[in-house]
């Protein structure tokens, strides 16, 4: 068993977000890199898509996630599944920082 704080871990810009690695290659987990991402208000992640699914879960904040086939307004406690190849983005429009846990392959974090 391994056991991290978000503290403890190195904070990385990532397109005008934060991005913390909680549980990924370094702690040798096989398959699933858990990261935890933090946005400000008025902030978006860049529009885009990657050929991996990923899983979403706000721990707090509102967000609008953009997508193909339109918006939708999330808040604390949604959980969010994007399937491989769909374009899209996260954008704060809260007052306080959008924080999500966000779940990828293994193989495809070290190219983020």
């Amino acid at each position: 068993m391994k056991v991290n704080k978000i503290q403890d871990k190195p904070a990385e810009e990532f397109h005008g977000a934060i991005m913390r690695k909680l549980i990924c290659e370094d702690e040798g987990a096989p398959n699933f890199c858990m990261r935890v991402f933090e946005v400000q208000p008025g902030v978006s992640t860049p529009f885009h898509a990657h050929p991996w699914e990923h899983e979403v879960y706000i721990l707090c904040g509102e967000a609008v996630i953009k997508a193909e086939q339109g918006e939708v307004r999330v808040g604390k406690d949604s959980a969010i599944y994007i399937p491989p190849n769909e374009h899209h983005c996260f954008s704060n429009q809260g007052e306080e920082p959008l924080r999500f846990i966000c779940v990828i392959p293994m193989s495809q974090s070290c190219k983020l």
